[in-house]
Parts: structure tokens; sequence; C-alpha cells
């Protein structure tokens, strides 16, 4: 095996964690970074040293705000400095961890500052690939209570496609190792469907009484909800896991 060193941007996060697991399992130098470990990639400290001789960069990174303004900033921010660090460094292979639909959802900041941070890397003139995943399983939880009022949890009827995070995490190890496209390439679970019917067999899995209702005019996050809004258009890699599976690997909390 061609052993190679990897820094992950975000690797103690949800997604970092694992795909540090996997690629430091399947032999390669994997250094996962994040303000906890001492680097920061907004304010660049730290990007030097943990970039030195990577051939990889992941950035999995997450702003840490659902404000517009600060999410775009942040993007921008840790974008840049990631390009440049990226250069000086001579990575191979920049991979970026984006969200399907990024470009389709007007309105949503957080989708916003993603355009942003695939707008740098796609323009930076270094190897790319970006990688727009559909929403994780592991945020269903959040959604629902987002959207619940008055016990009644109501959210658009648009297709839905979500992925466990594991195998948002073997899709990027595998992406990672792969030539780079210099373009994008979407990852979704394996089954798709109505996003209130998702959400409501969700919560039925999990022992959770609240009704959920189909809004055709409910947003998402603050974006306009089209059919299509939240799946991918075309070809794309799907995870292994579908909700039924996802679920019964996971441990409910106790009342």
């Amino acid at each position: 095996m061609d052993r190679k060193k990897i820094t992950i941007i975000g690797g103690t996060g949800l997604v970092g964690a694992k795909l540090a697991r996997l690629l430091a399992v399947a032999g390669h130098e994997v250094v996962a970074a994040s303000p906890g470990t001492g680097v920061n990639s907004v304010t660049g400290l730290g990007l030097d040293e943990a970039l030195a001789g990577a051939e990889i960069l992941v950035d999995v990174s997450n702003a840490m705000s659902f404000d517009p303004a600060e999410v775009r900033a942040f993007f921008d921010a840790s974008g840049r400095n990631l390009i440049r660090a990226a250069a000086a460094a001579g990575v191979k292979h920049h991979v970026v961890l984006s969200i399907v639909g990024a470009d389709r959802m007007p309105g949503n900041g957080y989708f916003d500052g993603k355009l942003v941070q695939e707008r740098i890397a796609g323009g930076s003139g270094l190897p790319y690939t970006i990688v727009r995943s559909a929403q994780f399983f592991e945020f269903l939880a959040a959604i629902a209570d987002g959207y619940t009022a008055d016990g009644v949890v109501r959210v658009s009827g648009a297709q839905f496609q979500p992925i466990a995070a594991d195998d948002v995490a073997a899709n990027l190890a595998s992406i990672a190792l792969e030539p780079p496209v210099n373009g994008i390439v979407e990852i979704a679970g394996p089954e798709r469907g109505p996003f209130d019917l998702t959400l409501g067999r969700y919560l039925k899995m999990r022992g959770d009484a609240r009704r959920v209702e189909r809004d055709p005019d409910a947003d998402y996050f603050g974006g306009r909800v089209d059919e299509l809004s939240l799946v991918p258009l075309g070809l794309h890699r799907q995870g292994l896991q579908d909700l039924a599976i996802w679920m019964n690997a996971q441990v409910m909390p106790t009342t």
C-alpha cells in the first residue's frame, strides 16, 4: 500500500473522527486537526505544521453558528487559509465536504456559506474534489425539534435521501485516495422518499409520539424548498445503511 499523509480539518468532529479512524486503520499517517488540537483554520494557527508533508487535505470543518454573515465569514477565512497552507505544503488533493443542494437553496445561510467554501476550493488552482452529501441521519432529531410547534412537526413533502455519518466517512475515505475530479461528487443514503414521511418513520422508530404534517410552505432553515432541493439530481454514490439499519445500531435514551 502507498502510505500517505492525510490532514483532516475538523478531524475530531462527527465525520472527521470516523474518517480519521478509517484512514489510520488502512495504514495512512493521519493528522486529525481541530481547534482542540491546536489547529485553527479561521485564524491560521497551526495550519502550516498540520499540513507539512501532507499529500491529501480533507476539510470537514463546521461553522459553529447559523448566523448567515458569520457562516460566510467562517468559510471564507477558513477556505483561504487552507488554500494558502495547502499550496505551500504541495498538497495533491484537496477534498471538501459540502451539502447536496447547496446551490439550490436560496435563503439558507449555511448553504450559502458552503458555496463560498466550494468556490474558493474550485478556484484555487489546486487539484480538488467537492463531496456534496445529503443530510445525515444523525441530524434528524434536531430537524424535528426545529420544526415542532404545539407538539406537531411541520415540514416539506420534498424528496429526502438522508445518509449515515459512517457512510459519509467511508465515501470520503475512498474519494480522498482517488484521483481528484476537479468537480463535484454527490453522496446520499440508499432510500429516497418524501421528507415528512421519512421524518415520521424516524420518530415512530424512536418511540416519539409527535405527529408529522406536510406543509408545502415549510422552509428548510430559511431556504425555499422545491421537490428536488435536498437530493442528488443525477448519478451519485450511495451509503450502505438505510434508516432501519441505522436505527437498529443506535442506543436509544431511556426515560
